[in-house]
C-alpha cells in the first residue's frame, strides 16, 4: 500500500489573499500529506482509493483555527470569497461525509485545538471541547472518577464533534444511552454566527434547536464545544453465552428492553456472524472448544453468540446479571464464561485493523446498518439478508452477509451487517456498489432508516431524502439557508447539491 507521500492528488486551487489574511500562516496547512490526510474517511471506496495510489480530489488547504472567534472569522472570509469549508474531527466517516468535489476551492477544518474540559460534579455534566478524541476524554474523565462511556469502534480516532454531527452510538448505549441523548447544549459556529442553545435541555419553548444541530453534518456550521452527561466510573464485567438461535435472542432482548433490565452492553450475532466469530478464534481457541460443546451437549447444529457487558456498583451489576442469566438460561442459553467476553473487550477496537488485512487478501469488507421495530425485526433482518446475498450472487461475489443485534429500545432494535466476500469480475469496488444499492433498496422497501448510527453522508442522501419526503427536505434546506446564506458548509453532505439550491 503506497505511503501518504506517495499518493497522487490534484493540485490544489489558490485562497484569495482576503481569506488568507484570515486564516494566517500559522494555522494554514498545505503541504501534501496534510492534504491526503483530510481527503476522505474510512468507508471502502475511502480506503480503495488511498490504496490505488491516487486520489480524484483533496482540499485545497487545511486549516486549525486557534479559538471559536477564529473559526468565525474564518467562515465569513470563506462566505465572502466563495470557499467551501468541511469541518473534520478523526475522519472516520464511513458514508462519505468528508469528499466535496466542488468546483470552488475546498478548506478542510481541523477541530484538533478545541480540546478543553469543564466537568460540573454536582450537575454530573461536562463541557468538552469539539476536537477531544475518545481516549483523551476517557483519560481526563477517569482522572476525576467520571466516564462518558460512549465507545463506538471508531473511539480511538473519533472526536466529540464527530460523535454529535453523527448521532453516534457507542457500544454501551443500552446502559449510557446513545451520544445525542447524552447532549445537553452544544455551540455551533456558523456562517451567520455562533448559536449557544440552552443551558437546560428540559425546557417547553418550541422546537429544539439542540435537536436540529444533531446529526447535521457539518451542513449547518462547526461544533466547538459540546455539553454532555457523564457518571460516576464503575467496575465493568463482560461474559459470554450461546443461545438456540438468533431469534430466540432477538425474543429474549426485546423482553430485557421492555422491562428496562438491558445490560450497558448486548451484542447479539446470527448464525453467519456467530459461525465467523467461533472459526477467527483458531483451531482449538477457548471460544471454539465452548461452542463445540455446547452444540455437542444440545444436540444442534447452531446458535447465536450473545455478548453481555455489565457497569455499575457491585450490588447494582449483581441484581442485574442474576435476573438476565435467569432469563437467558429460561431461554436454553447456555453460558461460556467471562473469558471470551473480555477477549472481545480487549479487542474491541481491533476491527478497523483487521479490515485492512483482509483487504490485502484481495477481499471485500464494507458495513451497513439500520434499525427496526420489534413486530418486524426478524423479517427484515431475513429480507435484507436475502437482498444482500442475492445481489452478491448477480455480480459474481463468494462470502458472507453477517448481522449482529447491539442497540435495543423498547420499541426496536439496531441490524448492523457485515459483508465478508470476494470482489465480482467488475472489481471490489462497483461490486460493492451495486450490493450496498440493492440493501438499501430493500431497506428502503421495508420503511426503515438508512442509518442507524454511521450517518447520512453523501452515500445515503437519497434514502435519507425519500425518508423525511420533499416538505422534511425543504424545512431542512430553510435552516440551512439561515444559518449558512452562501452554501459553503461541506456542500453535497447530506441533501443533494443542497450549496446550489435556491429558495
Amino acid at each position: 500500500m503506497p505511503g501518504l507521500g506517495e499518493v497522487a492528488i490534484p493540485g490544489a486551487a489558490d485562497l484569495t489573499d482576503s481569506i488568507l489574511d484570515v486564516i494566517g500562516p500559522e494555522a494554514l496547512f498545505v503541504d501534501h500529506e496534510s492534504r491526503v490526510r483530510h481527503a476522505n474517511g474510512h468507508s471502502l471506496e475511502d480506503l480503495l482509493a488511498r490504496r490505488s495510489g491516487a486520489l480524484a480530489w483533496a482540499p485545497d488547504a487545511v486549516v486549525v483555527p486557534r479559538d471559536e472567534k477564529h473559526v468565525e472569522a474564518i467562515l465569513a472570509a470563506a462566505a465572502e470569497c466563495g470557499a467551501a469549508v468541511i469541518p473534520f474531527g478523526g475522519g472516520t466517516s464511513v458514508t462519505g461525509g468528508l469528499t466535496a468535489e466542488s468546483e470552488r476551492p475546498v478548506i478542510s477544518l481541523d477541530t484538533v485545538a478545541f480540546d478543553s474540559v469543564e466537568i460540573d460534579p454536582a450537575s454530573l455534566t461536562a463541557w468538552l471541547g469539539a476536537g477531544l478524541r475518545g481516549p483523551e476524554v476517557e483519560r481526563i474523565l477517569n482522572e476525576q472518577g467520571f466516564t462518558l462511556g460512549h465507545f463506538p469502534q471508531s473511539w480511538e480516532y473519533a472526536t466529540v464533534g464527530g460523535f454529535a454531527a453523527t448521532r453516534s452510538a457507542g457500544q454501551a448505549s443500552n446502559g449510557y444511552g446513545r451520544f445525542d441523548e447524552m447532549v445537553l447544549r452544544v455551540r455551533l459556529a456558523t456562517p451567520s454566527g455562533t448559536i449557544e442553545t440552552p443551558k437546560v435541555r428540559h425546557a417547553s419553548e418550541g422546537p429544539s434547536l439542540l435537536e436540529a444541530a444533531l446529526g447535521s453534518e457539518g451542513v449547518l456550521g462547526v461544533f466547538t464545544a459540546v455539553e454532555v452527561r457523564i457518571a460516576p466510573l464503575a467496575p465493568k464485567s463482560f461474559e459470554a453465552w450461546i443461545l438456540p438461535d438468533f431469534e430466540a435472542g432477538v425474543e429474549l432482548t426485546r423482553g430485557f428492553a421492555q422491562a428496562g433490565i438491558l445490560p450497558a452492553m448486548l451484542r447479539l450475532s446470527d448464525r453467519n456472524e456467530t459461525s465467523l466469530n467461533i472459526a477467527m478464534s483458531g483451531p482449538g481457541g477457548l471460544l471454539g472448544r465452548l461452542f463445540g460443546g455446547y452444540l455437542k451437549f444440545r444436540g444442534r447444529a447452531e446458535g447465536a453468540l450473545t455478548l453481555l457487558g455489565f457497569e455499575g456498583q457491585d450490588e447494582e451489576v449483581r441484581r442485574a446479571r442474576e435476573t438476565v442469566r435467569r432469563g437467558l438460561a429460561r431461554h436454553g442459553g447456555v453460558r461460556l464464561g467471562s473469558g471470551p467476553g473480555k477477549s472481545w473487550s480487549r479487542n474491541r477496537f481491533h476491527g478497523p485493523y483487521l479490515r485492512e488485512g483482509l483487504l490485502d487478501l484481495g477481499l471485500v469488507v464494507e458495513t451497513f446498518e439500520t434499525a427496526a421495530p420489534w413486530s418486524d425485526y426478524m423479517e427484515a433482518h431475513r429480507r435484507i439478508g436475502d437482498a444482500t446475498s442475492a445481489a452478491m450472487g448477480r455480480q459474481g461475489m463468494t462470502g458472507e452477509v453477517l448481522c449482529h443485534l447491539s442497540h435495543a429500545y423498547p420499541d426496536a432494535a439496531s441490524l448492523y451487517y457485515t459483508v465478508v466476500s470476494s470482489p465480482g469480475p467488475d472489481g471490489p469496488l462497483e461490486s460493492w456498489r451495486s450490493v450496498k444499492r440493492s440493501a438499501l433498496d430493500e431497506i428502503a422497501a421495508l420503511g426503515l432508516p438508512v442509518s442507524h448510527h454511521h450517518g447520512v453522508g453523501r452515500d445515503h442522501i437519497e434514502g435519507f431524502e425519500a425518508r423525511i419526503g420533499i416538505q422534511g427536505v425543504e424545512a431542512l434546506l430553510g435552516l440551512k439557508r439561515a444559518l449558512d446564506p452562501a452554501g459553503i458548509m461541506n456542500p453535497g453532505c447530506l441533501f443533494r447539491e443542497s450549496d446550489r439550491r435556491t429558495p
